[in-house]
């Protein structure tokens, strides 16, 4: 009679534990129906849901398997599985799959009981949970720590928008950033970002900048401050703004390049997505001299924003052609799309401001950055509490795997510079 056996092995971790089990199976011709092992700190869970043929006997095997776990110092335990319920089960799996990832300086037990009670609350149950940042030291304090944890959720919720305003909430209350994305084929085959630039990409407004410059420093920023909420029509206020710089000497643009300061985790970012082989853009309501220095200095593939006019060394006030506001960020974002040849499924957009909601909403993957309240809600998903680098996490990138991926390109480099 065939017999379906779950066999569970626990204990310290070493090599060779999971090799000498399955070869004992395998003698006995075991066919192996599941299989999944995790180790956390040194100790390992192995699990294994076996059949057993017919013209095979489980008493000997599972005898066997008793006398190698207890040589390598490992608890085993056995458990039959009836074939209707594991026929049930294997229904189940055809169920949608999620991904719910938590990004935090540092990870506690109550922000996982938060996650982990509303994902139970909405009839979901967890696959796996997997940590993708690196382990941190005790006396690791550094402000720019980074923990991810990012749990694997299967089944249909009760209620998907209560879930998501659920999982808003715990963001809320425990100053955390909590990602909530179906797991497809698009979420592992992403080819573009798409970045705002101005509080994006640099930890600036750059017209606020030029603004100080030409002493007109509060005027602009309160324009600038309400048409990133929301409160004004991008293109309006832009020109408004604008025309307050009329008059400044355009070696003003230089000097504030210089000292721009670059969004914590940019650099790190765009580098691991260049050895993967993303395109990246910036697409701003900035100026396009500030977007080209980035392209330079990041590498950045397209750069499309605005184009301040200058006559006789100074700036009149006016841009040059058409205003990237919103709806023009958006149809941007279609066309690289298109001429990359990808799907807008396949396309991320990063933003901070009201006007980065449209191509936000269009691409597979919008997230807020650091953004504006209105912005915020309205994202798809957003990050407020690491760098721009946390967004490799929503990708289920590991710090292992970039660092891996970093250091195999200096070696390539390295190499052909010999």
């Amino acid at each position: 009679m065939r017999e379906i056996i779950l066999i569970n092995v626990s204990g310290p971790d070493k090599p060779g534990i999971t090799a000498s089990v399955v070869e004992i199976l395998s003698r006995y011709n075991g066919n192996i129906l599941d299989i999944g092992q995790a180790v956390v700190h040194d100790t390992l869970t192995l699990g294994m849901v076996v059949d057993v043929p017919p013209n095979s006997e489980s008493s000997p095997m599972l005898k066997d398997v008793l006398f190698c776990g207890h040589a390598l110092g490992m608890m085993v335990r056995f458990s039959i599985i009836e074939s209707d319920e594991y026929e049930e089960w294997v229904k189940t799996q055809s169920r949608n799959l999620y991904i719910i990832t938590l990004l935090a300086r540092k990870i506690t037990a109550g922000q996982i009981a938060a996650i982990t009670g509303a994902i139970a609350e909405h009839g979901l149950n967890i696959d796996n949970m997997n940590r993708l940042s690196g382990r941190a030291s005790l006396h690791d304090e550094r402000s720019d720590q980074k923990a991810c944890v990012e749990f694997a959720v299967r089944g249909e919720p009760h209620d998907l928008d209560h879930l998501r305003s659920r999982l808003m909430e715990i963001s809320s209350q425990y100053d955390v950033d909590v990602a909530f994305q179906r797991d497809n084929a698009f979420r592992r085959n992403r080819r573009l970002v798409a970045f705002d630039m101005d509080s994006t990409l640099i930890e600036a407004e750059v017209i606020d900048e030029l603004a100080k410059a030409a002493g007109v420093g509060e005027q602009v920023a309160a324009i600038t401050e309400r048409a990133m909420r929301g409160e004004l029509d991008f293109t309006e206020s832009f020109k408004r703004r604008v025309a307050l710089l009329k008059g400044l000497d355009v070696s003003v643009l230089s000097q504030i390049a210089d000292r721009l300061p670059i969004t914590e985790g940019a650099e790190q970012l765009i580098r691991t997505l260049k050895v993967l082989g993303y395109k990246t853009a910036i697409l701003s309501g900035g100026f396009t001299y500030f977007g080209e220095i980035l392209r330079k200095r990041l590498g950045i593939d397209y750069v499309y924003a605005n184009e301040l006019a200058v006559d006789n060394g100074k700036v009149t006030g006016e841009v040059v052609g058409q205003v990237v506001d919103g709806q023009r960020k958006a149809a941007l974002l279609r066309e690289i799309a298109a001429k990359e040849g990808l799907e807008l499924e396949q396309v991320i957009a990063v933003g901070d401001g009201a006007n980065d909601l449209p191509m936000l909403g269009i691409a597979g993957l919008g997230i807020a950055f650091r953004a504006k309240p209105l912005v915020k809600r309205t994202a798809k998903q957003s990050i407020s509490t690491l760098g721009l680098d946390g967004i490799l996490y929503l990708l289920g990138v590991r710090d292992r795997d970039s660092e891996e991926l970093l250091k195999r390109k200096v070696g390539e480099a390295d190499q052909s510079g010999h």
